[in-house]
């Protein structure tokens, strides 16, 4: 589990280090950070919270899909 939450911390870190040069991904990350601060949450919170959001949609709409 440590090796799992090493591998996500790095990843955002290293997201966050390439943002210096992607406006677009600078302007997310600041949303991302200013939504943690109102929940009171830290911001690696605030990422996971939004890709495991993201996951469970796309998995629901992908079963959905598969239904009809």
């Amino acid at each position: 589990m440590i090796e799992s939450q090493a591998f996500f911390s790095k990843m955002v870190d290293e997201l966050v280090e390439f943002s210096e040069f992607d406006p677009e991904l600078s302007d997310g990350i600041k949303w991302l950070d200013d939504q943690a601060q109102k929940k009171g949450i830290t911001f690696y919170d605030m990422v996971f919270e939004v890709l495991y959001k993201h996951d469970v949609n796309s998995k629901a709409k992908e079963w959905l899909d598969t239904r009809n």
